[in-house]
């Protein structure tokens, strides 16, 4: 059974930061990136168990995009949180982490 999936308004916010950033460095590059973060949002909702990095947080990196989905699951309400989605390759706020 599948967990259910809830993205966080900041991590919501971080995808869209995403898009924007590739939409602006070439045509098509978001599109990719869309498609690679749904890709990956599907692997965890249907399997969510990645090494936990810190704080019970997990994470999980893109293939092709320097980019790290940093989510918590919940195994009793069968929930996994998106809590962040950064991109490696520029400088990131890191406020949310505590």
């Amino acid at each position: 059974m599948d967990f259910k999936l809830l993205v966080l308004p900041s991590a919501a916010k971080d995808i869209q930061d995403n898009i924007d950033y590739y939409a602006s460095l070439q045509p098509e590059l978001d599109n990719k990136f869309d498609e690679e973060i749904n890709s990956f949002l599907l692997s965890i909702q249907k399997n969510p168990f990645f090494q936990i990095r810190y704080a019970n947080v997990r994470c999980l990196p893109l293939k092709i995009f320097p980019v790290m989905i940093h989510f918590i699951v919940d195994e009793n309400h069968k929930t996994v949180y998106i809590r962040a989605v950064i991109n490696t390759s520029k400088n990131s706020d890191t406020n949310w982490i505590k």
